[in-house]
């Protein structure tokens, strides 16, 4: 299948030996066919705003049958990335947009309240803020 190099038509230069483990990765999965893009590595490719083009339509599949889908960090990590992209990324796929606005919906209005104490960087807090932000859009 295509990578993100084919789809750029461009090569992406080795990052080097003091490059960050981030651009590392990045430039790994540059070179790395899309069918075989783990939910950890969309999160983190759309994180960076990495081939959004290529790469949104993915993550909206999967979180269209799983919105929490995890990461390596939290359940619902790929749709904090994924819902903070900019608003021109999502123009080309009204339909699709549409979809996750009522899976969205559907999830908070059947999710239990949280817990007043959360901190905002507590990840239940986080996810359902972005939702409720995306959401008000």
């Amino acid at each position: 299948m295509t990578t993100i190099e084919q789809l750029e038509r461009a090569t992406w230069p080795d990052p080097g030996p003091d490059a960050s483990a981030l651009v590392r990765r990045c430039s790994a999965l540059a070179r790395t066919p899309l069918d075989e893009f783990t939910v950890e590595d969309l999160r983190l490719m759309l994180g960076q705003q990495i081939a959004v083009p290529a790469l949104l339509p993915l993550a909206l599949h999967v979180l269209l049958q799983d919105p929490l889908a995890e990461g390596d960090y939290y359940p619902g990590d790929l749709l904090v990335n994924v819902l903070g992209l900019p608003e021109p990324s999502w123009s080309g796929l009204p339909a699709e947009r549409g979809q996750l606005v009522s899976v969205l919906t559907e999830l908070v209005a059947s999710s239990p309240p949280l817990d007043p104490g959360l901190k905002p960087r507590d990840p239940a807090r986080l996810v359902r803020d972005t939702v409720l932000r995306f959401l008000s859009r």
